[in-house]
């Protein structure tokens, strides 16, 4: 069973919120409710977002330093950002929004089909990146154990091959998702590929490493650094 994404909803306006989980709803995605910067920070310390949807106008701490705040952090630095205001100051306080760190920055009232085509995108990104850590995590795991069993048994009982061939289909849909990113513009995500597509790099410098007539393993452990 494939788990949902999840989107958080920050806006200190209860009706704005009813209104963008009623936008969002047909994505069928897991929708979160922040009331303020301080409330999203907070869901941010447990849970992982595919993107985050950030009113500007808050009081307390508004968009803009909840962004920062959110920017500063490891672990959600990468999670795309889309401003909502009802308030147009004009190309500088768009380019403020940018500048935040926003993959994207919408005026209210917006439309509805617009805003939910944009998120679908990251959330799509977002399911992509995630099943393609999971095949690394599995990939490293067998890998490992092929390596502590010792390259000629586990090479002649066909698991190298098995385990190339999946690699191979994970790689191919690395390389998918960062061509897709580099063309919708979705900055915010593209480090966290390029992170992947590192890992699965040393997971096949490992792999080939343990072909027969190859190097030692551990002479490729002293390259990935």
């Amino acid at each position: 069973m494939v788990q949902k994404a999840k989107i958080l909803l920050v806006d200190d306006r209860p009706e704005n919120l009813l209104a963008l989980e009623a936008i969002l709803s047909a994505l069928d995605q897991t929708l979160v409710r922040a009331s303020s910067g301080e409330e999203a920070l907070k869901a941010l310390l447990t849970e992982d977002f595919a993107v985050i949807l950030l009113d500007v106008q808050m009081p307390g701490m508004d968009g803009f330093e909840t962004a920062a705040h959110i920017k500063r952090r490891e672990r959600t630095r990468d999670i795309p950002i889309i401003f909502l205001t009802a308030i147009n100051h004009g190309p500088h306080h768009t380019f403020r929004g940018y500048a935040a760190g926003a993959v994207d920055y919408i005026s209210k009232p917006f439309d509805p089909w617009v805003l939910r085509a944009k998120v679908s995108v990251f959330v799509d990104l977002h399911m992509k990146n995630v099943q393609l850590h999971e095949q690394a995590v599995l990939l490293r795991r067998e890998l490992d154990a092929g390596q502590a069993q010792g390259e000629g048994d586990r090479g002649a009982g066909g698991l190298l091959p098995e385990l190339s061939a999946r690699l191979a289909a994970a790689e191919e849909q690395a390389e998918a998702l960062s061509k897709e990113l580099a063309e919708s513009g979705g900055g915010a995500a593209v480090s966290t590929a390029a992170h992947l597509e590192r890992k699965l790099f040393g997971l096949r410098r490992a792999l080939d490493a343990l072909q027969p007539g190859s190097a030692e393993p551990k002479s490729v452990e002293s390259h990935q650094g």
